[in-house]
C-alpha cells in the first residue's frame, strides 16, 4: 500500500470511529493517527514548519491532544500559528480553529501571522485578537484548547509595560465555560524548579513550576487527565533562563492534559 493510500485509509478509519453509533468523538479520546500523518505530510505547509516537527514531537503532541475532523479547537496565544495550521488540517473543512492572541502576542508575531494567512490560506481558522479580560467565547463551543510554551506568560509582569497584567484564572474561567463537557486543554511549557513566586520565576527564567499550572486548572474545576514525558530533558538545569545557549531548544518541558468534567 502506498503512503497516500495509507493516509486515506487512516482518515477513513478515523471518520468511521468518530461516527460510531452516531456519537461525536470526545477530544482526548479521538483516534487520529491517520489524520495527523496527513496533516504533517501536507505539501502546502511551510518548510520552516516541517523543520520543527521532530524537535517539537508534533505527532506525539497531537495524538496526546486527541482531536479529529469536525471539531473546534482554540490555540491560546497562537503567535505565528505553527500548531494552528496543523490543527486546521486535522479538523478539516467541517471543523474550526480559533487562533487566539492578545495584542502583545499579535504584535510580536505580526510577520509570521501575515505570512500564515496570506492569500486566504487556512480558511477554517478564525483569528481572534483581544485582551484576556475581554475574551468572550460562546458557551460549550470548544472541543479542545492548547497552550504551547505560553501559559507561563499569564504570570509575566515586565517592568517596561510591554505585557499587561493578566489573570490566569480569568482566562481559564473563560475557557472552562467555552469547553463542551469532556473537552480538554493540553499545556506544554518549560519546567521551573518547585516553589517561588510564579511572576518572579517567569520574569527571570520564562519557566513555570508544573505544580502552579495544575493548581490553577484544578481550582477552576478542571480534572487532571494525564501527562506525557515526550519533551522531558532531565539534564536541563531548571534554574537557567530558557534562552541560555546551553539549554535553548532542549529545555525540560512538561505536557499536561486537563478535562472539563462530563457531568
Amino acid at each position: 500500500m502506498n503512503p497516500r493510500s495509507r493516509r486515506s485509509l487512516g482518515l477513513a478509519l478515523t471518520l468511521a470511529l468518530a461516527c460510531v453509533g452516531g456519537n461525536a468523538v470526545i477530544a482526548g479520546e479521538a483516534a487520529t493517527p491517520g489524520v495527523i500523518e496527513a496533516a504533517l505530510a501536507s505539501t502546502q505547509r511551510p518548510d520552516a514548519d516541517r523543520a520543527q516537527d521532530e524537535p517539537r514531537k508534533a505527532a506525539e503532541f497531537l495524538e496526546f491532544l486527541g482531536v479529529g475532523p469536525g471539531q473546534t479547537v482554540l490555540d491560546a496565544f497562537a503567535a505565528g500559528g505553527y500548531y494552528t495550521e496543523l490543527l486546521a488540517r486535522i479538523v478539516g473543512d467541517s471543523g474550526r480553529v480559533i487562533a487566539y492572541n492578545n495584542p502583545p502576542y499579535a504584535n510580536f508575531a505580526a510577520k509570521g501571522i501575515a505570512a500564515r494567512y496570506a492569500d486566504g490560506r487556512l480558511p477554517n481558522v478564525e483569528q481572534l485578537t483581544v485582551a484576556v479580560d475581554q475574551l468572550e467565547l460562546a458557551p460549550a463551543s470548544l472541543d479542545a484548547a492548547i497552550f504551547v510554551m505560553s501559559y507561563h506568560d499569564l504570570y509575566w509582569r515586565p517592568t517596561d509595560g510591554s505585557w499587561p497584567p493578566t489573570d490566569p484564572r480569568q482566562l481559564l474561567g473563560a475557557l472552562y465555560g467555552a469547553l463542551k463537557p469532556g473537552g480538554v486543554i493540553v499545556v506544554q511549557d518549560h519546567v521551573a524548579a518547585p516553589g517561588g513566586d510564579p511572576s518572579e520565576v517567569v520574569d527571570k527564567l520564562h519557566r513555570i513550576d508544573p505544580a502552579t499550572v495544575r493548581r490553577d486548572f484544578e481550582a477552576t474545576g478542571f480534572e487532571f487527565a494525564g501527562e506525557s514525558s515526550m519533551l522531558a530533558h532531565p539534564d536541563d538545569d531548571h534554574t537557567l533562563q530558557v534562552f541560555d545557549p546551553s539549554v535553548r531548544g532542549h529545555t525540560d518541558q512538561f505536557v499536561f492534559r486537563f478535562r472539563k468534567p462530563r457531568q
